[in-house]
This record gives structure tokens, sequence and C-alpha cells, in this order.
């Protein structure tokens, strides 16, 4: 383990970053923030890290001071002579414009990647990003990495008979797919129509449920409306159970009420972004002992291709 390499966090990722710096047998870096009255703020590094591999670990959901607190880290750590600076960044933020679908709009992930690119980060680390595509957005090397390497541990634990990998809409179908052959199983789709953001107009499923044991799989779920909803027509349509698995728990707006009065047997999520209040039908899976390994492999040069199962 290189005497260089030194964890820090942002605010918001507080939990995780100690779980992966004690995966990793490092404490977390000690850095401070100064708040001033109208709001601003400004991290402070409060130990030296010149010459130093400097890891900052920060989700970046809403409210994007939560990105903008990362930039100044990453700022402040090119400022003070760091050798490398790497952006953990277990949830990325804005992931869902990644692309114009109308006319007139931003692409919100390009922007994001044209920020800690100029702030001075010289790679990004992140995990299930909601476009792979994204990955071509930066012009630093990005480590994509998968929560499937902790999900399937656990899907196979639970030995469920006759199972199915179910995707909620036909743009997670690789991601589902990828799932189910690894598990050697069938796979099902919803399909959903949409006319205003978080809100289904329509959904139906395509395959067989009936029996079955479903798993829904995603990449993140906010309002829950879509699993909700997938949940009980396979149900209605004779399916035994259903779970989901998703990485990111935004859980925004009523997604607590609408989990906890669901179908759903459980909700898997991973600790990418801290749950707001406990509830009864999520579990969370920690990806912190996959983020050390790969910042272990990175510090010492080694492929981190060991680290994908799928």
């Amino acid at each position: 383990m290189s005497s260089k390499v030194k964890i820090f966090s942002g605010r918001f990722s507080q939990e995780l970053a100690s779980r992966i710096a004690s995966a990793y047998k490092l404490d977390l870096g000690n850095v401070v923030f100064h708040n001033f009255s109208d709001g601003e703020f400004q991290p402070s590094y409060e130990e030296t890290v010149r010459g130093s591999k400097v890891f900052i670990i920060q989700s970046t959901p809403p409210p994007y001071e939560n990105l903008m607190e990362l930039l100044l880290m990453i700022d402040a750590a090119k400022r003070a002579s760091a050798s490398e600076i790497i952006a953990v960044v277990p949830y990325f933020g804005m992931a869902r414009q990644d692309r114009k679908d109308k006319p007139r709009v931003p692409i919100g992930a390009k922007l994001s990647a044209n920020l800690l690119s100029s702030a001075g980060a010289t790679r990004i680390v992140t995990i299930d990003l909601h476009a792979d595509q994204i990955q071509g957005f930066f012009e630093v090397p990005v480590d994509h990495l998968f929560a499937s390497t902790v999900f399937l541990k656990y899907i196979q634990s639970l030995k469920l008979s006759n199972l199915v990998i179910a995707s909620p809409d036909v743009g997670g179908t690789k991601r589902a797919n990828t799932y189910a052959k690894y598990l050697n199983t069938e796979m099902v789709i919803c399909y959903k129509k949409r006319l205003v953001a978080n809100k289904i107009d329509e959904m139906r499923i395509i395959g067989n449920v009936e029996g079955k044991n479903v798993v829904l799989v995603d990449d993140m779920i906010d309002t829950g409306g879509t699993l909700v909803k997938a949940a009980e027509i396979m149900i209605n349509e004779g399916a035994s159970s259903v779970r989901a698995i998703c990485t990111h728990p935004v859980l925004s707006s009523n997604a607590y009420e609408n989990i906890t009065n669901s179908l759903l047997e459980e909700l898997i999520v991973s600790d990418t972004i801290p749950l707001k209040k406990d509830c009864s039908k999520i579990k969370v899976l920690t990806i912190s002992n996959l983020f050390a390994d790969v910042i272990n492999n990175i510090d010492s040069h080694q492929s981190i291709s060991s680290q994908f199962l799928i």
C-alpha cells in the first residue's frame, strides 16, 4: 500500500467514505469546511497533500452544492500540488441529462464532466452510470464499476426457484440481460410510456411471470413509481414474488411511502446515496470493499477487470 495515497470526503458522502477508507486500512483525511453567512463555503485540507495521490469521494445528487463542493476540493488539491487527483463519484448527478431529448435543453451530464475535468481531476471512478456513453464525455480516464459484483452474490444467496430477471423499461434491457445471462435465467421487459417525467401513463409486461420469482434490475430509483407499478402488474399476472435491485437510492418525493405500501418483497440498494429514513422493505448493501479494492489497484497500476463479475 502506498504511503502517498490519501482519501478525503465531501460532506455528503462521509459515511461511505469512512467505510472505504476503513476497508483500505487508511484513516480518512482531514478536511475542514468553512461556511460564510451568505451560504458560500470553502474546503480546506488540514494536512499536506503535496505529491500525493488524492482520492476525493463525493456523490453529486441535488442540491448541487454537492457538485460544487467536489469541484472546490479538486481545485484545492490541485493548487496544493497533489500528484494525482482522482474523483470518486459513486452517484454521478445529472446523468439522466445525457442527450437532447427535445429542442433547447442542456446536456447536463456533459457539462458536469467538463467541470470536473476543468477543476483538475486526473481520473474519475464511478459506478453504474445511467448511460454508459457518459464515459465519453470526459477527457480523462474513467473507471466505470458495476454494483453487480455485490448484487449478484446477494441474489444467489436467496436461492430463489423459478427466478426471472426483469428490466423496468426498454432502456434497461442490456443491464437486465447481463444479469440473466450470468444467472442462466429468463428475462422479461416492462414497456412503459411517459408523457411527463416521474409519471407513468401506460405499462405492459413483455414475457411470462406466472409462478416466477421476479427480480427487477435498474440503475436508480427516484420516486419509485415505475417499480411499484411493475410489481403490481406482475403480481396480478401471477408472479410469486417481486424484488427490485437499484444501485442508487435517490428516493425523492413520496418514494419511501410508495415502497412501504407496494407489493415489492424488498428493495435492495447500495450505499452510494445515504438513506433519508429507515424502511423495513429496503436492504442496503455496501460497495465500500469494491471501491477500496479499485483504489488499491489504481495506486499499484494494476488492472481492475478482476472486479467485474459480468
